[in-house]
């Protein structure tokens, strides 16, 4: 690759997209601006140019890319998020802007494993059966449905505070990844835990929970992937510096 300095935008909020900024500012022709939606309010340290808030849209995004310049754009946000992958997309092809999506492989059902796979939270929250003790991992943003089943008892764990109440039939659980087997193990024995309600995010971080839960035999409400607008997609930084290189050659 030739010496030009290249201008990578990453929208990030994910370990991956941090793994990424890093290996990219360490090399001299890459120069890392990460992109964050503003939803954590305490977010980890990220090597580079950080920017926080949306963009407006398609068109807000389109803008951004060709005014600041960016040789190409990486996807590294949540599995969930739907709505912004396919806006990079959609931008990507009114500006002429590359874009590569970073996005870690699923989870797969295991020997030994429980789940009742469902599409979306509402179907989660149907799914949980009257006087359950659920572990709620679903983040902040989506919980509400959980706690408005008065008929069961919700252990919600997530980094940041709700911005809704706290039932009487809850408990709130303030807590960053990666936990332990032995963790994970404890605490659902502790609470007495008689499901598990979870994303299929995929990567290690969070897995020692699916673990746990085969060890108890527990339940596990598995929320599957959102569909996404297709484009080249990395399942590891290694394979997304290839793919940058290649990209940019």
């Amino acid at each position: 690759m030739p010496n030009k300095l290249h201008r990578i935008l990453i929208l990030g909020g994910t370990a991956e997209a941090r793994e990424l900024a890093a290996r990219l500012a360490d090399e001299a022709h890459f120069s890392p601006l990460t992109s964050l939606k503003g939803v954590t309010r305490t977010p980890s340290k990220i090597a580079g140019d950080i920017r926080t808030g949306g963009f407006g849209g398609v068109d807000g995004l389109s803008s951004f890319l060709r005014e600041e310049h960016i040789a190409l754009m990486v996807d590294a946000t949540h599995p969930f998020a739907a709505q912004i992958s396919a806006h990079a997309v959609q931008a990507s092809k009114q500006s002429g802007v590359p874009c590569l999506r970073l996005e870690r492989a699923p989870w797969s059902v295991q020997a030994g494993d429980d789940w009742h796979q469902v599409a979306d939270i509402e179907s989660a929250v149907q799914a949980i059966p009257a006087k359950a003790r659920a572990l709620v991992t679903v983040g902040r943003q989506v919980v509400a449905p959980f706690f408005a089943r008065e008929d069961i008892h919700v252990v919600a764990r997530m980094i940041e505070e709700p911005d809704i109440g706290l039932p009487s039939h809850a408990e709130l659980l303030l807590a960053r990844p990666p936990f332990s087997r032995a963790q994970e193990k404890a605490l659902m024995q502790e609470k007495r835990i008689t499901m598990l309600v979870a994303k299929n995010s995929g990567g290690d971080a969070t897995y020692t929970k699916i673990e746990a839960a085969r060890a108890l035999k527990l339940t596990v409400i598995m929320i599957e992937r959102p569909d996404k607008t297709q484009t080249t997609t990395a399942l590891n930084v290694v394979e997304m510096m290839g793919l940058i290189e290649l990209t940019l050659s």
